[in-house]
């Protein structure tokens, strides 16, 4: 199935905005950025930002084509997790926690989230400050707005965007952006800059751009602010027994609450219940004791590998809302601690 997603995807038409806008009686793209312009006005944004921002602006269809071909929904894990949590990211990791160790301490000590996740979602999603992004942040945010299949979300976007400028938070030139518009090493969406930025060292500057105690400080504050615990692991791997198909159907699903990655997930038990029920980790030993309770995900489909997951691991979807992600998190964090 994931084979006939990736080719059906290479076989898209590479005029993705024209089509798109001929479609439900889509207005031009001229037409659509007058509007948006009005509405930002309205909320307050200074013409001389809109000017710098919005003038002669074009939509990019590699954009579109990068929102369509994700890693994370064509990729087995297998796949995903060779190329992401590497010899080398691991050895990076490794280097970047020593490095960093007294300022990842103190960040630990604010914000209750362990100095290896901080250090595996930087490496995760800019690999530790040495990927830059390069797109017009405006840019691609309108390009996605503009089309039809996520427009809201990034329309909302597109305008948190403009605020940030508004603001002065960034200059108009140095806000670059991934294909998506996620900003600075963090990769934060606008809105989630507005809401979880952290002005670590005091400075009056919330810099997730260049400053590491920023930095480290949002993406840790991102976490607790989904009810991170410092002392919880994000989950393991492990080992099904025969017939375990019908136990887990009896289990049944968990109430997603936000995030679809959820949906492959069963209800969360304690780790007692899914010891009775004959799960054990990857080298048939007895689960940690206790009643902490887990979810049971099979990322692949049924026939894949299984893991249980805590409730940290749900924090890192709302990070990024994909399973293979939260995985590749979770053991880059354990292989960076190691």
């Amino acid at each position: 199935m994931r084979l006939l997603l990736v080719l059906a995807l290479l076989l898209l038409p590479v005029t993705l905005i024209p089509a798109a806008a001929a479609q439900d009686g889509q207005p031009k793209w001229e037409d659509w950025l007058k509007e948006v312009r009005k509405e930002a006005e309205e909320k307050g944004i200074r013409a001389e930002i809109l000017d710098q921002t919005l003038t002669g602006l074009t939509p990019l269809e590699r954009v579109i084509r990068a929102d369509q071909n994700q890693a994370e929904f064509v990729e087995t894990l297998d796949t995903y997790l060779a190329k992401r949590v590497s010899q080398a990211r691991i050895d990076g990791g490794r280097k970047a926690l020593a490095e960093n160790a007294d300022l990842l301490r103190q960040v630990a000590e604010k914000h209750g989230v362990q100095p290896e996740y901080i250090v595996a979602i930087w490496g995760m999603e800019t690999n530790y400050g040495k990927y830059f992004p390069s797109e017009n942040a405006i840019q691609a945010l309108a390009t996605l707005a503009y089309d039809p299949r996520r427009g809201a979300y990034f329309r909302k976007e597109l305008f948190a965007a403009l605020e940030i400028l508004n603001d002065d938070f960034i200059s108009v030139p140095e806000m670059k952006a991934s294909w998506a518009g996620a900003m600075g090493q963090p990769q934060f969406m606008p809105t989630s800059y507005l809401q979880y930025a952290d002005d670590f060292d005091g400075d009056g500057h919330k810099d997730i751009w260049n400053n590491k105690g920023d930095i480290f400080g949002s993406v840790a504050n991102y976490l607790r602010s989904y009810k991170w615990q410092g002392e919880q692991p994000w989950g393991f791997e492990v080992s099904l027994p025969e017939g375990f198909a019908a136990k887990l159907h009896a289990v049944g699903d968990y109430d997603q609450g936000g995030c679809r990655a959820m949906n492959q997930h069963s209800r969360a038990l304690p780790l007692s219940e899914w010891q009775s029920m004959g799960v054990r980790d990857l080298e048939g030993r007895d689960l940690p004791p206790g009643d902490m309770e887990a979810t049971l995900i099979k990322p692949d489909g049924e026939a894949s590998r299984a893991f249980l997951a805590f409730g940290n691991y749900r924090a890192i979807l709302r990070y990024n809302c994909a399973n293979f992600y939260a995985i590749a998190v979770g053991r880059l964090a354990d292989l960076v601690k190691q």
